[in-house]
């Protein structure tokens, strides 16, 4: 059996911490078939050592390394290249949504032999029974040493005589068709049951994966190109009620990409909600929460639903058109009344600044914003700048007949730049900016301020309710600041904010999630 190292490089601060279900459903299929270690570098600081080390320990072994677009990018090559250089013949595969968004890229690495795109479990498996006939990377531009036996494995990327080979996609299965996450093998599970506004411990699971939606900004499309795959509710009631009782669990963040997939098929799961009784957090749509009936209404209150982000994205049903969003205006006001109707905070967030009108939209939407604030007052808004992200190619006979659709982006946006040919380029903090939707190139500098001003304003007018340190006072004297500003729409310079939240500090939903 060929070891394996799954590696989970840093990503985040040691409050944002959660339990990383991306090496946890890697290790569900290897448990009896392969033995394995986990590395998570958002618990363990000297991570790249570490796995030097267990290296050692085992020189024929495997390391996979699950890389998410953004920070975790630059962690990822660390530790790469800290492989590489202390071994250079052991195989080092990346998976996850970067390199399945931007495979030729990841690629274009000296120290990244082989990529898995989309759903991995299937395709590890398949990989490691046939790597030690493929024998070590041979060298940069070679993957292995005899490649004959990986062109028939779904989903794997790899370099064979100095080309790029992408087999074909792999169909992705539901998660019930896998085991349950082993938690047992994280060790101490403790620094990973974080407090947060829901409950003093909170964990985390996935009970869904994908989303039949294609919205143009999001990158679940090439992912898993509009496909969605549900949990049991049988499962999701166990994998709730272990991480209660086993492990001290008093509240649930749902990693899915969309919980409420459609009414039918979510009432089982409230169901099974309302059994567990702890509040949780979760993804969903406004249109579907929106056409929801009572009744199903009446179960999201049984089941404790504390809040839910919602991508409400735009003030016009033009612009939602053209980012196929699937929803309307209409749909985002609806849900706004139902959740006060029925004590859910939702979270809107909204993609600011398309390459069509970017300053009339976003003073659009800065006013649409006000107006969902007087329907819901602890409504969370979360503000964004619109990026475009890759799309899978259109299918062909061709395509078809090979079972493979690329992701498609020459260029960011109509008018350019060029994306990055390589990992390190991803990293540079103009392409950090976009892929975290925190810059696009044709916002000028009075929109970009404008933005900020208005969520420094809006952020202080109504503290977020995710922050469970800041006592009721601090909250209040932000709030009262703002008042004026707030209701008089100038929000240029806001100096007294700014030195206010200096005293008062305030968690930041868009940086520091729950």
């Amino acid at each position: 059996m060929t070891q394996v190292l799954l590696v989970n490089p840093k990503m985040c601060s040691p409050s944002a911490v959660r339990m990383p279900l991306s090496l946890l459903a890697l290790a569900a299929v290897l448990e009896g078939k392969h033995e394995y270690r986990l590395f998570d570098g958002n618990i363990t600081g000297s991570v790249a050592l570490e796995i030097a080390k267990a290296i050692d320990e085992s020189p024929g072994c495997v390391v996979g390394i699950s890389v998410m677009p953004g920070p975790q990018v630059a962690t990822a090559i660390e530790i790469s290249q800290t492989i590489r250089a202390h071994a250079p013949k052991v195989p080092i595969v990346w998976g996850g949504y970067f390199p399945t968004m931007y495979p030729d890229s990841a690629l274009n690495a000296p120290y990244v032999d082989y990529l898995v795109r989309g759903q991995g479990e299937d395709t590890l498996l398949e990989f490691l029974a046939c790597v030690a006939d493929a024998g070590p990377p041979l060298d940069t531009l070679n993957s292995a040493t005899d490649t004959s036996a990986l062109h028939g494995i779904a989903g794997l990327s790899w370099k064979g005589a100095g080309a790029v080979i992408h087999n074909r996609d792999r169909h992705f299965r539901p998660p019930d068709d896998y085991p349950a996450y082993p938690y047992e093998r994280l060790g101490d599970v403790e620094p990973y049951m974080r407090p947060s506004f829901m409950g003093k411990r909170t964990g985390v699971h996935q009970a869904a994966i994908g989303c039949r939606y294609r919205c143009e900004f999001c990158g679940v499309v090439s992912m898993y190109n509009g496909v969605t795959r549900l949990q049991a509710p049988e499962r999701l009631l166990d994998a709730c009620t272990i991480l209660r009782d086993r492990y001290g669990a008093t509240a649930m963040q749902f990693y899915d990409n969309n919980f409420f997939d459609t009414e039918a098929k979510s009432v089982p799961l409230l169901e099974a909600l309302g059994k567990v009784r702890m509040p949780w957090w979760c993804y969903a749509r406004a249109d579907t929460l929106a056409n929801l009936s009572t009744q199903t209404w009446e179960l999201i209150r049984k089941s404790r639903l504390t809040m839910t982000f919602i991508g409400a994205e735009a003030a016009s049903d033009d612009v939602l058109k053209g980012m196929r969003k699937g929803t309307r205006v209409d749909h985002t006001m609806e849900v706004a009344r139902r959740c006060f109707e029925y004590g859910v905070i939702p979270e809107f967030s909204f993609v600011l600044g398309g390459p069509t009108d970017p300053e009339g939209e976003i003073e659009k939407t800065l006013g649409f914003i006000k107006r969902l604030k007087a329907v819901h007052p602890r409504c969370e808004v979360i503000l964004y700048f619109y990026s475009p992200t890759p799309r899978l190619e259109k299918a062909t006979a061709k395509t078809k007949a090979a079972g493979l659709r690329m992701p498609v982006l020459d260029q960011y946006g109509p008018a350019g730049p060029e994306l990055p040919a390589t990992p390190e380029e991803w990293t540079q903090q103009q392409w950090l900016n976009y892929v975290c939707h925190q810059d696009a190139p044709w916002l000028s500098d009075k929109m970009r301020q404008r933005v900020h001003d208005f969520a420094t304003v809006l952020g202080c007018r109504f503290p977020t309710v995710q922050d469970y340190r800041v006592p009721r006072w601090g909250k209040t004297v932000l709030s009262c600041l703002a008042q004026w500003r707030y209701h008089t729409g100038i929000y240029a310079q806001p100096w007294e904010l700014n030195l206010a939240k200096k005293l008062v500090s305030l968690r930041v939903p868009q940086r520091d999630s729950l």
